[in-house]
């Protein structure tokens, strides 16, 4: 999605010259994909709680499928917009769906590594598409070839997961103890499996206990999941009003901004930015478990301010006028570091966090709703850019 749409914007906007001359347009064309993860991630939430986790992972590799064929034969950029919204959807299910899962079906000494270990997978595709973007820059229909093969790992992704099983935590609330057992087996040996099926018994018991059906209500009703939500869904907002997707979607375009004007050459400096991406992801799978949640967050945003402050600065200079590319190559550096502190720690922290602090029988609806917080801050930061920047200058924009 990000990698993608990053660098086939460059070719649509060369397509279209409604695109090329409108930034609300380039802004709605990527913005789109987030309104669409909003509503993703909200259905993701009762869909994972009412039909497993299984089902709407497939579910949203359907919407990556169709909506990457609709992108890549659009006629105009309505179409594409339309494409993203459904591509969008199946982001928003993905983002709340994967953290459970993996969470629910790991043992728990290496499930802050493994939920870590989604994000790398996330930012690796990233690199991975900055890399087919760039193959493809010489071949006729550009972006249309970047959006369609898009879809490619979500028909790997469906076609695999239907060897894969349900998770065994849902499994056991839904009163299917015997398929939870079965998939329980397969992770731990006893006498660490009949701990952990008691472990789930006592959840179940205490859920029936209740005898009060899960409701959106219950969020702010109780103080303990109200406090894990605000601290759930903090953590999205802030990961987002960071800068993130500004920098995931519209890097190529910075970069062509701060002096780099070919299209190839923006997206082969994007290579360098991405690939910093998927490496601090991987020191932060080591890091989350050894360092902590709360101490990896906070070094990590101590060092993105730093990285900011410096992009904001070759940024506010290139605007003056300055044609030194040494303040060129000082802003893909600032880009580069930026990625360098925020991928290991903002990066995974925050999923990482919202697959743990909830109680069980709530931990879908609440996934949903800060994932939902988290594309709705996306949204804001991925619509505006274009425009603060008109607004205001590029780096002005970075120091806001």
């Amino acid at each position: 999605n990000a990698g993608v749409i990053s660098g086939a914007l460059l070719y649509i906007k060369e397509d279209f010259e409604m695109v090329r001359n409108s930034s609300f347009i380039q802004e709605l064309i990527v913005g789109m994909a987030l309104l669409g993860a909003i509503f993703g991630a909200a259905m993701g939430g009762v869909i994972n709680d009412a039909w497993g986790r299984k089902t709407a992972t497939i579910i949203a590799d359907i919407n990556f499928i169709v909506g990457s064929l609709i992108m890549a034969a659009a006629p105009n950029p309505y179409v594409i917009i339309a494409g993203r919204l459904l591509v969008g959807l199946g982001v928003g299910m993905a983002s709340v769906t994967a953290p459970v899962y993996i969470a629910e079906a790991s043992p728990t000494e290496i499930r802050g590594g493994l939920v870590s270990a989604n994000t790398l997978m996330v930012t690796g595709g990233q690199f991975l598409s900055f890399v087919v973007n760039y193959g493809l820059t010489r071949v006729p229909g550009t972006w249309r070839w970047m959006l369609a093969l898009a879809g490619t790992p979500a028909v790997v992704q469906l076609l695999l997961m239907s060897f894969l099983p349900e998770s065994p935590r849902w499994l056991y609330m839904k009163n299917r103890k015997e398929e939870a057992t079965l998939v329980l087996s397969k992770i731990y040996s006893s006498p660490r499996l009949e701990d952990e099926i008691q472990i789930l018994e006592d959840n179940l018991e205490k859920e029936s206990k209740r005898q009060v059906k899960v409701q959106y209500t219950d969020v702010f009703k109780f103080k303990e999941i109200r406090l894990a939500f605000i601290c759930g869904a903090g953590l999205q907002a802030f990961q987002q009003f960071a800068g993130i997707s500004i920098v995931m979607y519209y890097s190529p375009t910075i970069i062509q901004m701060a002096g780099f004007k070919s299209n190839q050459a923006a997206l082969f400096l994007s290579l360098f930015v991405s690939g910093m991406n998927a490496a601090g992801t991987v020191l932060g799978i080591y890091l989350v478990d050894h360092l902590g949640r709360k101490k990896l967050a906070l070094a990590s945003l101590s060092g993105v301010v730093g990285a900011l402050t410096l992009l904001s600065a070759a940024c506010y200079i290139i605007g003056q006028g300055n044609t030194n590319h040494l303040f060129g190559w000082l802003a893909v550096f600032g880009l580069a570091l930026y990625i360098a502190f925020f991928a290991p720690g903002m990066g995974p922290i925050p999923w990482t966090v919202n697959s743990e602090i909830y109680p069980e029988e709530y931990r879908g609806m609440c996934g949903g709703m800060s994932a939902t917080v988290n594309w709705i801050c996306s949204v804001i930061m991925s619509t505006s850019f274009l425009s603060v920047v008109d607004a205001i200058g590029l780096g002005q924009s970075f120091m806001v």
